[in-house]
């Protein structure tokens, strides 16, 4: 399954909280649907019923689409220190 960074949970939970996300949304992972391969990433009021939710003790509000598991079970989502504003980047697992 995905992981999460602490340095991720902290931009997802602040992230959400400015675009005045409801508590039950958060972050949704989604594989593109014009770049195959690619992933996309959107602030989402609630997970769809098919959704992955990444939760570690219930504060992580990180939803990965059924179709992208798969891809990201290997992954960790982290902050990408280079972008400006918030960034996050998909690295492999230690």
């Amino acid at each position: 399954m995905l992981t999460v960074t602490d340095n991720a949970r902290t931009a997802v939970q602040d992230l959400a909280q400015q675009a005045g996300v409801p508590s039950e949304g958060g972050l949704r992972i989604a594989q593109s649907t014009g770049q195959p391969g690619n992933f996309e990433l959107a602030l989402v009021p609630a997970p769809q019923p098919d959704d992955q939710v990444v939760d570690e003790d219930g504060a992580t509000h990180v939803f990965v689409e059924a179709q992208a598991a798969p891809a990201l079970d290997t992954l960790t989502l982290d902050t990408d220190p280079e972008a400006q504003g918030p960034g996050f980047v998909l690295t492999p697992q230690p």
